[in-house]
């Protein structure tokens, strides 16, 4: 056992995994990180990151072989030639969907973070508090004032650059120079705020450096050169991940052991101590069970992957799963809705281009039932807007020649449009199960995934559809089109819930500090403890859940309380 007992154990590397333990080492917790995918290690394992599209076999695209074998990771944006190491093939994890639902993972030392989106908004006490306003799910434990100074804490290290705004929909941070609109997106903007009082679009807030400060350097990372090649990780360390940013300083601190093949099974709880006292795993490899032990775990093993931990994590204190006694482990999943997207084109403003790739969006904050319900609907969305400018050859052309060559290299008409992040209500039938029947390659139980929406988000669809038409018509946007993809939840990449936090031990089953109300010593801070969706992305909010509830787990155990 001494070899295999830490003072912490996090099961998964990712965003918020990454945090935790480097929260952990720096409090002098000696700490095992469990991945249950391969090691990554920063620049080393980069493969694609300085390639050309015609570097690769297929440009970029992939073949309609994988396309077929890979019907769910295989329609993820991110997910291409130069990507695909970062993703879990369909087959190599298998799950049951009972309703139709694309769970994109990424299993490796960095999880998603490597591969996420890098949009880092702040959540206002309108979301904390608007399903005890509005009477859906159960009430947060904590409002905005408990959480914002470890959001500060988080932003700084990790590096977000953005505009400080003052709005009370959307607060603000501490923010690196943002990256500036198009010239496109500024005549939006002016036209926007002309109209609408009660609407207000700003500069990004986006995990890029676009200022590196001495905090950054320390970590070895230089600032975003916007090649927007984030999704092949960055050798430049020019966006936030783990790999190029927590997992290295936290093992500079001699405090951190990562074991990368480390798939969990359950985590142990012992019936005569009372408590959890250590992870069973089994090695990806050679498929031998091994058990760690430690006086506290934190689960961030990504949402679903961490309802399963807990659902299969079974004794006969708890039949039902870890600190299952409410039978609502598994219960009100949400995400986020990503369905709807409008677009246009612009005249003019043809004498104008832009610097780089910008890799982020400007975003309008939402502006639906913040004071008062003012919908039809409950919640609210976000909206990116985006431009840019396509190449001066138009389709119908004449696909060849030199002509054709001439004109792909000029740039054409102006284009826009938004798209939205809508919240998503938890239902206690939008859940997920284990199979009975069905294991996977490790003899762990299948997950089975239930979680549709429901007229509430079709309601939010549709207000989002003409009122995105209407600003981009005042904003002189031509040819406007509107989009309902209708795909399934999931693809968002955002899903939430199943172990939420609350104040109740009857109706939820983590406290205030992402602490579970009947196993103290096990904290969960990855998306499975969200007690609401919120329209903001979630990401720096967990990094900034695992900060905190790592330093009050730090505080019990001097205390002697775990």
């Amino acid at each position: 056992m001494e070899t295999t007992t830490y003072d912490a154990i996090v099961i998964g590397s990712g965003i918020s995994g990454g945090w935790a333990a480097k929260e952990l080492c720096d409090l002098g917790v000696k700490t095992l990180v469990l991945e249950r995918g391969r090691n990554v290690e920063h620049i080393k394992d980069y493969p694609t990151a300085m390639k050309d599209p015609w570097d690769f076999e297929h440009r970029l695209q992939e073949p309609s072989k994988i396309l077929e074998e890979n019907p769910v990771v295989g329609k993820c944006y991110a997910f291409d030639e130069a990507t695909q190491h970062f993703f879990v093939k369909d087959k190599e994890h298998p799950y049951i969907q009972e309703k139709p639902f694309d769970w994109i993972r990424g299993y490796q030392v960095g999880g998603k973070s490597i591969t996420w989106g890098r949009a880092c908004q702040r959540w206002s006490d309108f979301e904390f508090s608007a399903p005890q306003r509005y009477g859906y799910a159960i009430d947060w434990p904590i409002r905005y004032e408990d959480i914002a100074p470890w959001y500060s804490h988080v932003e700084k290290f990790a590096g977000i650059c953005g505009g400080k705004d003052g709005l009370e929909a959307l607060p603000d941070g501490e923010y690196l120079p943002p990256f500036e609109m198009s010239c496109v997106e500024q005549d939006i903007q002016r036209k926007i705020s002309a109209r609408y009082k009660d609407r207000f679009m700003v500069r990004t807030r986006w995990a890029q450096l676009t200022s590196p400060q001495e905090i950054h350097k320390q970590q070895g990372r230089d600032h975003c050169y916007a090649r927007d090649l984030c999704y092949r990780g960055c050798p430049f360390g020019g966006y936030f991940s783990s790999v190029s940013s927590t997992l290295p300083w936290a093992k500079k601190t001699g405090n951190l052991t990562v074991r990368p093949h480390s798939v969990v099974h359950s985590i142990i709880y012992d019936e005569q101590k009372g408590k959890v006292t250590g992870v069973k795993i089994i090695d990806a490899i050679t498929k031998q069970e091994v058990t760690y032990y430690a006086r506290v775990i934190f689960l961030n093993a990504a949402c679903l992957n961490s309802n399963l931990i807990l659902l299969n994590s079974k004794s006969h204190r708890f039949p039902n799963g870890l600190g299952n006694d409410n039978g609502l482990l598994g219960k009100f999943m949400a995400f986020q809705n990503y369905r709807a997207s409008v677009g246009g084109t612009v005249d003019g403003f043809e004498d104008r281009y832009y610097f780089g790739r910008n890799p982020t969006n400007p975003i309008i904050a939402n502006y639906r039932n913040l004071h008062k319900q003012d919908t039809d609907y409950l919640g609210g969305f976000l909206t990116f807007v985006f431009s840019g400018r396509g190449p001066a050859y138009k389709e119908g052309g004449d696909g060849i020649g030199a002509i054709y060559k001439d004109a792909i290299t000029e740039p054409g008409p102006w284009y826009a449009g938004m798209f939205m992040q809508g919240e998503t209500i938890p239902k206690e039938a939008n859940h997920v199960r284990l199979s009975t029947d069905q294991v996977d390659p490790w003899g762990i139980p299948q997950l089975i995934t239930s979680i549709g929406y429901d007229d509430n988000d079709d309601k939010m669809v549709a207000d989002f559809l003409t009122q995105s038409a209407e600003m981009l018509e005042v904003a002189g946007v031509k040819k406007i089109t509107k989009k309902d993809t209708h795909q399934a939840p999931g693809l968002d990449i955002h899903e939430m819930g199943g172990c939420r936090m609350g104040n109740d031990p009857k109706t939820s089953l983590l406290n205030k500090w992402n602490q579970m109300h009947l196993c103290n010593n096990v904290f969960v801070t990855d998306g499975a403890c969200m007690t609401s969706t919120g329209n903001q992305s979630p990401s720096i909010l967990y990094m900034a859940f695992a900060a905190r509830a790592a330093h009050h787990a730090v505080e019990e155990m001097k205390k002697g309380n775990i």
